[in-house]
């Protein structure tokens, strides 16, 4: 009996997790309508799933920095001369001894958990799906929704939300590294209880302006827009008559667990 009622807790416990994320992900939703042409669904965990079937040409490049450009922004390819515009990151802190022993068994625990994913397919059959693959990018995401999900509540080092890629001449893939991620309106102390930011710096991507619905993608002016746009105020946006976003995704933080150069471990 004992066990059934903590087993009906459970579910109970799981059921109102559920609800709750639902609850959140429809609240963060609100005021952002890009349902229809150029569709997408942003979460409250940092994942993001195009509506390809109504994304005009361009629009879809965009969203990864602008035709011919990394979706892994922080690699180095590309123009990136307003990037700075439209990237928040948190403040670093001093370091401690502790927190190099904490990002040290965060990156411990990561390796091991990274291991079986070298083989881009086992990662892909424990649900690991790549983001946009036909874009032209150096790096994918493969993205597991169930783990963005749970790093909208909670910190596990094995489970990050994406890995990263690296493709090969070959057509596959190598894996190089992995990405976490918490909600939105995280706040920096919270953060820091998952990856001290004496050691890494969690980013965010903010003042997003996109052409305005149903505007011509192929000749839209992707100097002003997108990512690496010039647009960075609501102001420019309203004027240019684009749509604004003040941020889109939640924080995250890239980790290169086997970078040789411990600087470089958490470098972007």
């Amino acid at each position: 009996m004992r066990h059934q009622i903590l087993a009906g807790k459970l579910l109970v416990a799981l059921a109102l997790m559920i609800s709750l994320a639902s609850f959140a992900f429809a609240e963060e939703m609100k005021g952002m309508d890009m349902s229809g042409e150029g569709g997408m669904d942003i979460s409250k965990s940092g994942t993001v799933d195009l509506d390809l079937s109504n994304m005009k040409e361009g629009e879809m490049e965009a969203m990864s920095g602008g035709p011919g450009m990394d979706h892994d922004m922080h690699m180095g390819h590309g123009s990136m001369k307003n990037m700075s515009k439209h990237m928040a990151y948190t403040t670093l802190r001093p370091e401690t001894a502790e927190d190099k022993t904490r990002a040290s068994s965060v990156v411990t625990d990561l390796q091991r958990a990274l291991a079986k994913y070298k083989d881009y397919q086992a990662a892909q059959a424990d649900g690991f799906k790549p983001f946009h693959p036909e874009l032209k990018q150096k790096v994918v995401h493969f993205t597991k929704n169930w783990y963005a999900l749970k790093a909208a509540f909670t910190f596990n080092p094995a489970e990050p939300t994406s890995l990263l890629y690296e493709r090969t001449r070959d057509g596959g893939y190598k894996l190089i590294g992995a990405m976490y991620t918490d909600r939105k309106n995280a706040s920096e102390d919270q953060l820091n209880e998952r990856v001290p930011l004496s050691v890494a710096r969690w980013h965010r991507h903010i003042n997003l302006c996109l052409p305005a619905r149903g505007a011509d993608m192929k000749t839209a002016d992707w100097t002003k827009y997108g990512f690496n746009g010039s647009i960075a105020t609501k102001e420019e946006c309203d004027a240019a008559g684009g749509r604004f976003y003040p941020q889109v995704f939640g924080w995250m933080v890239h980790v290169y667990p086997w970078e040789q150069n411990p600087k470089l471990v958490w470098a972007r």
